[in-house]
């Protein structure tokens, strides 16, 4: 069950993830100061129940820095329904026959989930993976908040992700993968957020709400530290971002 102070958690989410977008758009002309992109094609997926809406202030950001960057255009993300599983594939498929060259994955939350098993199907196609509070295995007994509603629609969901193993959650990417996270996350336990050690596998702390992250001014540095590789690199801790690698 879950504990009072993950409930708290939960009834401070709004207010939170509020308060950190009000630190994004403080931080954003800095944060738009930084290298320039290379025009590289990124997707970014929304969280369960977000929509594109949710990721649309990190989307112009990092499209004012010289990315290529597009948004799911799959409606409001009820979970693994049928014309989200189908659309998606089409939707990348499309975004790498448009462009010629892999896609940088970005998933907030169960956005995540979705970008990791298109990289486990097709990595060819995928450049990089980038999880938001994203879980990696199932929570157990430390339920989240939105259990309910997730099971709720789960009569909407497909068959085929219903009968999918769920040990393949914790199977390696053959991809870089970094997973950002934060202690205090009113929505997702945080253990469960943290991968397994790989080979190119890092993990990084911020501070701040599980809705909060996908406009989080730390969650974006790492993003746009992440962004500028041009071979992989492991993240290296900076006085002036509050996010640090996380020590197993």
């Amino acid at each position: 069950m879950r504990q009072p102070a993950a409930r708290g958690r939960f009834a401070t989410e709004a207010p939170r993830a509020a308060r950190e977008f009000g630190t994004f758009l403080a931080a954003r002309r800095n944060l738009a100061k930084g290298p320039k992109g290379d025009d590289r094609p990124i997707l970014v997926l929304p969280g369960f129940i977000g929509s594109d809406g949710s990721t649309l202030a990190l989307r112009r950001l990092l499209r004012a820095l010289g990315y290529h960057v597009h948004a799911w255009r799959l409606g409001r993300n009820l979970g693994p329904t049928d014309r989200i599983v189908t659309g998606l594939r089409e939707r990348v498929r499309g975004l790498v026959g448009e462009h010629r060259e892999p896609l940088t994955l970005i998933g907030h939350s169960l956005g995540g989930i979705y970008s990791r098993e298109i990289a486990r199907s097709a990595p060819e196609i995928v450049r990089q993976v980038i999880t938001l509070g994203s879980p990696f295995r199932r929570p157990g007994r430390a339920t989240s908040p939105v259990t309910p509603l997730f099971q709720a629609l789960a009569p909407l969901h497909s068959d085929n992700v219903k009968d999918a193993d769920p040990d393949a959650m914790l199977r390696p990417l053959p991809v870089p993968l970094t997973a950002i996270f934060t202690k205090t996350d009113g929505v997702v336990p945080w253990k469960i957020c943290i991968p397994d050690e790989g080979k190119r596998v890092e993990v990084i702390e911020v501070k701040g709400s599980h809705s909060g992250l996908i406009h989080n001014p730390a969650a974006i540095a790492v993003i746009l530290d992440r962004l500028q590789q041009k071979r992989w690199r492991p993240y290296e801790e900076r006085e002036d971002v509050a996010a640090t690698i996380f020590e197993r």
